[in-house]
């Protein structure tokens, strides 16, 4: 395993790092999940993400069973508020101090820990003035139950504001988690640099952009059996946009011969390309069964060549989505309760 400060700080991180949306406490069983976790401690993974809102907090309860006897000076926890969780009162999501201070409590008693390593601000919140929100975020590191701050899915001028905000208040904003993948590069226009100059860096989601850069979904063909995309309790429903976007799967097809010079499998081209990215701390991969975490994690320290990525970029073509107003989009205009 290699590991890759995050942000302009002194903590270290695993550069693959454990999700656990979606999988744990909805699409697998518990003993599956723990079964992961130990997968990844077993590869050298030491850092773990989760959020209050996966699995209505079942994830965060996973998660810490799953780590529990492991020397926590070890290990690195992140989770995230901003969600509806609850009984989806009008105080149950966002990131009001009331929300925040409520959830990180919560989210603490669930993973079994009295802190954890980075709190992420789920999405930007516009109902509540920011200087709320970063005081609500200062108060819980000074507090002891947080060591670094974060956020995900913010915009450049989102995160340019709640930079200043921490830098003002003392605290250490030093994370950004957003979706981006080979074909997903929102992010590579404004976030990217502006984290760039602040010191921030990029905890990326969906590096094999929920497992379409595998290459399991073939053009034409229905969707393998015990794939994310024949999940009916919600997997299907969010990567139906991605199996419909037109040529994408053939494209994805043409890839395989770049792997396959590099000795990699799909997935691991995948993990690797983000991680060529040097604004990129981490990759965040999640796993139904054990044997994935270890292939996954095989993409650890790869270099891909400059003319090969040249040529995942000819292949791709116009397939790629790069348009930096998605990641505004990602963040409701009210509240969600």
């Amino acid at each position: 395993m290699h590991f890759r400060h995050l942000g302009r700080s002194g903590l270290k991180i695993s550069e693959i790092t454990y999700g656990n949306w979606i999988t744990h406490g909805s699409q697998v069983e518990n003993d599956t999940a723990t079964a992961c976790v130990r997968a990844a401690l077993d590869a050298g993974i030491t850092s773990f993400d989760t959020a209050d809102v996966y699995a209505n907090t079942k994830a965060e309860e996973v998660l810490g069973a799953a780590l529990a006897g492991e020397r926590r000076e070890s290990v690195e926890i992140f989770t995230k508020v901003y969600f509806p969780t609850g009984p989806m009162g009008p105080n149950d999501t966002g990131l009001s101090r009331k929300h925040i201070m409520e959830s990180i409590n919560g989210s603490l008693r669930r993973l079994g820990t009295d802190y954890v390593d980075l709190y992420q601000a789920h999405r930007y919140d516009y109902a509540t003035p920011l200087e709320e929100t970063m005081q609500a975020f200062a108060d819980i590191v000074r507090a002891g139950k947080a060591h670094y701050i974060g956020v995900s899915e913010w915009t450049a001028d989102q995160l340019r504001a709640g930079h200043a905000l921490a830098r003002e208040l003392g605290i250490h904003l030093v994370s950004s988690q957003p979706q981006y993948s080979m074909v997903w590069r929102v992010i590579e226009d404004e976030v990217v640099p502006t984290s760039a100059e602040l010191g921030v860096s990029q905890i990326v989601w969906s590096p094999i952009a929920q497992g379409v850069l595998t290459g399991k979904y073939l053009p034409g063909q229905d969707a393998p059996e015990g794939s994310r995309a024949a999940d009916a309790k919600g997997g299907a429903k969010m990567i139906e946009g991605m199996l419909n976007r037109e040529n994408l799967l053939q494209r994805v097809q043409d890839l395989r011969p770049v792997a396959e010079e590099l000795d990699l499998t799909m997935a691991q081209l995948a993990v690797a390309w983000v991680l060529q990215n040097d604004n990129v701390a981490a990759a965040l991969i999640g796993a139904s069964r054990p044997e994935q975490v270890a292939e996954n994690v095989a993409a650890a320290g790869v270099r891909i060549p400059g003319e090969l990525m040249q040529r995942i970029d000819e292949i791709l073509g116009d397939s790629v989505v790069r348009d930096p107003a998605q990641t505004e989009k990602s963040s409701p205009k009210e509240r969600l309760c």
